[in-house]
């Protein structure tokens, strides 16, 4: 295998996207992404996700390989139990916020002038961006979960320890550019739900809620196995 630097960084790259294609994370960001009604929204707490892995990764990674420093299978199994039981919580909370009652109308129909229209979708980006510290911190419980599994396979393949180091910032870079994309299409039917019966959004909400329940009940079994 070609083991020159752009080849480890073009491939680093490269499994930063396929990792964010995992079931836990497609199960964690299609709950999160499921009580917003945009695709823009979506992508922006999916990148918020991304950027919390990408940091836990970067500093267990500096840590592990400026202070050789080792991640116990207690610590990684806690993690691991910690991650499988957001998951589950992510799940009800979907379910337990299930839309009922009539369709909801757009604010400024034929009343609202469109500065206040203006007005109130900065208001609602305001808040996303606030809100992003949820997304923020489950990316960085996902990436410290992941990452003992991820350090025994950089340090045993890498030539040096600054390559190392480079690779799993751009393995971060990689996992961010996949969250993005794919909490956009996860966003998809939500945003095509609005404005449509009150049954469409329910039953597109439901699917994203129980398959966070299922996943992380199916990694609590994985770990008592």
């Amino acid at each position: 295998m070609d083991t020159s630097l752009p080849a480890i960084l073009v491939l680093g790259f490269l499994l930063g996207i396929r990792h964010a294609m995992d079931a836990d994370h497609v199960a964690a960001v299609s709950a999160i992404v499921s009580q917003h009604r945009s695709v823009l929204r979506s992508c922006m707490l999916g990148t918020f996700w991304g950027i919390g892995h990408t940091l836990a990764l970067f500093a267990a990674g500096v840590a592990l390989i400026s202070f050789k420093l080792t991640i116990s299978p207690g610590v990684e199994r806690a993690l691991e139990t910690t991650t499988a039981c957001v998951l589950i919580i992510l799940g009800v909370h979907v379910l337990l916020k299930l839309p009922v009652g009539s369709v909801h109308l757009h604010a400024d129909a034929g009343i609202a002038s469109h500065r206040h229209h203006l007005h109130t979708r900065v208001a609602r980006y305001h808040r996303l961006v606030v809100r992003g510290w949820r997304p923020l911190l489950l990316g960085v419980l996902h990436g410290l979960a992941g990452s003992a599994a991820l350090m025994l396979l950089v340090l045993g393949s890498m030539p040096s320890s600054a390559t190392a180091i480079l690779y799993i910032a751009v393995f971060g870079v990689g996992s961010i550019v996949g969250m993005l994309v794919l909490s956009g299409v996860i966003g998809i039917p939500f945003a095509l739900a609005v404005g449509r019966s009150t049954t469409a959004q329910a039953v597109v909400q439901s699917v994203a809620g129980t398959a966070s329940v299922i996943v992380g009940v199916i990694l609590l079994w994985r770990l008592a196995a």
